[in-house]
C-alpha cells in the first residue's frame, strides 16, 4: 500500500471538506443577513391578515390557491377561522367525491350563472365553482388540510363531521372519486383536459366562454402536474391515516404511479418531462410547431416536490431552467414554460406567447421551485434564483400574479399564493441557514 498516496488523499480529502463546510458558513451568513427574507414575509403576513380569497382580482376562496398560503395564515389569522375557511370546501363536496376549486359568500340576490358558479340548496348566501378541465382540486384540498394540521396541530379537525361524514372520510372521497373518474387504467395516471403545464384553461372551445370547463372540444391529457400533486397528496393522506390496511393500499398506488410518472412522461433522452399524453386526440396535430420540445417549469417543480426526479436529474433541469430564462429574456425560473405555444394555439385572448399561463412568469411556481431546490440541497442555488423574486416583490411593493418576460407586474396586484411561495422558500433555506450557524 502507498502509504503517501493514502496519506494524500486525506488530506485533499480533509482540505475539500473545510473549503465546503466554509463555503456553507458564508452562505448561511448572506442568508442570516439578508434584512430583504424577513421584510418579504413581513409583507406577505400583511395581506395573508387580510383573508382567504386568491387575491384582489378573485373573490373566490380558492383550493389550488389556499394550498400554498394556509401554513403561513395559520401564523395570523384565527385559528377557527382558518379551520372554517378549510371546512368549507368540503360542504360544497360533490356526491361523487369530487371537490369543488372555489367558493364565496354572496348576497341572497346574486344567483348562479351555470357557468361560472354554482349553487346548494343546503347554503344558502354562497356560490361555488369547479374549474373542470383541471385536475387539482382534490389534491389541492389533502394538502391543504395536512399543512394546516402540521401547522396547528390541530388533528381534531380529522373528526369533525360535515354533511354526515368525518373530514377523513372525505378527504378520503375525494381520493377515491380521482380513483373512479380521474384514473387512466391504460397508463395508470391521473387525466384531465389539456392545458399549458399547470394551467386551467383548455385551447379548443366555444369562443364564447373561457375554456375552463371539459365539454365536447376538450381534449383528455395526462401530465406530469397533475400527477405529481396526487403524489404529494398520498403522501400528506397516508400520514394522516391511522389505519394500516388503508395506508398500504394507498403507499402500493403511490408507488405506481411514481413508477408510471417515470415510465410514460419522463423523457430520459432529453431530462425532461413530455408535455401530454393524449388519449383520444392532439389538439395541436396539424400546428406548425412540435410540442415535446416545450419544457414545463412548473410541473417539473412539483415532480421534485414529489420525489419523482434524483439529484442529477433536478440540476439537468434547473440548468434547463436558466437556459429558458436567459433565451426568452425572462427574469425568473418561474418562467411558466419554453418555448411558448405560438399565437393562434389558444382560443382564448391573453394566451399569445409569454402571455399569463404560457410563458409568464409565475412566482406562484417559481417559488415552489426554489423549495424543492432546498429539500434537495440545492441550498446556493436555491438563494441566487430567490433574489429576483424576493427583489421584484420589493420593487413593486406586493405580490404581483404573474410578470411579463421584461419584468412589468400583471394581473393581481395582491395574490396571496405568490406569498405564500416566497415565504415557504425563506423559511426552508432560513431553517438549514441556523443549523448550519449552530455548527459553528
Amino acid at each position: 500500500m502507498n502509504i503517501k498516496f493514502v496519506i494524500k488523499g486525506v488530506f485533499s480529502a480533509a482540505v475539500f471538506f473545510s473549503v465546503s463546510s466554509h463555503a456553507q458558513q458564508q452562505l448561511a451568513d448572506r442568508i442570516l443577513k439578508d434584512e430583504r427574507l424577513q421584510r418579504v414575509k413581513e409583507m406577505g403576513y400583511e395581506i395573508l391578515k387580510t383573508g382567504f380569497n386568491a387575491g384582489d382580482g378573485y373573490q373566490q376562496v380558492w383550493a389550488r390557491d389556499m394550498n400554498t398560503f394556509v401554513t403561513h395564515s395559520c401564523d395570523v389569522m384565527p385559528q377557527n377561522e382558518v379551520r372554517e375557511a378549510l371546512l368549507g370546501f368540503l360542504k360544497f363536496q360533490g356526491f361523487d367525491g369530487n371537490m369543488p376549486g372555489g367558493y364565496e359568500a354572496v348576497p341572497a340576490t346574486r344567483k348562479a350563472d351555470n357557468y361560472h358558479t354554482q349553487s346548494r340548496y343546503d347554503m344558502p348566501g354562497f356560490l361555488f365553482h369547479k374549474n373542470t378541465v383541471e385536475t387539482d382540486q382534490e389534491t389541492s384540498v389533502i394538502q391543504a388540510f395536512y399543512k394546516y394540521i402540521q401547522a396547528t396541530g390541530d388533528k381534531s379537525i380529522l373528526n369533525e363531521v360535515v354533511n354526515g361524514k368525518t373530514v377523513f372520510e372525505r378527504l378520503a372521497f375525494a381520493l377515491d372519486y380521482l380513483m373512479k373518474w380521474k384514473f387512466n387504467e391504460s397508463y395508470g395516471l391521473l387525466w384531465g383536459a389539456t392545458t399549458t403545464d399547470w394551467g386551467d384553461v383548455q385551447p379548443l372551445h366555444d369562443p364564447s366562454v373561457n375554456g375552463t370547463k371539459y365539454d365536447e372540444y376538450s381534449a383528455p391529457a395526462i401530465d406530469v402536474y397533475d400527477n405529481s400533486m396526487f403524489l404529494i397528496a398520498l403522501d400528506n393522506f397516508i400520514e394522516m391515516s391511522s389505519d394500516s390496511l388503508q395506508k398500504k393500499y394507498w403507499r402500493d398506488i403511490h408507488e405506481k404511479v411514481k413508477e408510471n410518472i417515470r415510465k410514460h412522461l419522463w423523457d430520459e433522452e432529453q431530462q425532461k418531462f413530455i408535455p401530454h399524453i393524449y388519449i383520444n386526440f392532439d389538439p395541436f396535430e396539424g400546428e406548425d410547431f412540435d410540442e415535446s420540445e416545450i419544457f414545463y417549469h412548473g410541473g417539473t417543480a412539483v415532480a421534485i416536490q414529489a420525489g419523482v426526479l434524483t439529484p442529477s436529474e433536478i440540476s439537468v433541469s434547473l440548468a434547463k431552467m436558466v437556459a429558458n430564462v436567459k433565451v426568452s429574456g425572462a427574469r425568473s425560473i418561474g418562467l411558466t414554460l419554453y418555448p411558448p405555444y405560438p399565437e393562434g394555439s389558444f382560443h382564448n385572448q391573453g394566451f399569445e406567447p409569454y402571455i399569463y399561463q404560457n410563458g409568464g412568469d409565475w412566482t406562484w411556481f417559481g417559488g415552489r421551485m426554489i423549495t424543492a431546490l432546498a429539500e434537495n440541497g440545492f441550498y446556493e442555488e436555491a438563494y441566487e434564483h430567490l433574489q429576483p423574486m424576493i427583489d421584484r416583490a420589493i420593487a413593486n411593493d406586493g405580490f404581483y400574479e404573474w410578470y411579463s418576460v421584461d419584468g412589468k407586474p400583471h394581473g393581481s396586484g395582491i395574490f396571496r399564493g405568490s406569498a405564500g411561495v416566497l415565504m415557504e422558500a425563506i423559511d426552508k433555506l432560513e431553517y438549514w441557514a441556523k443549523q448550519q450557524r449552530g455548527k459553528e
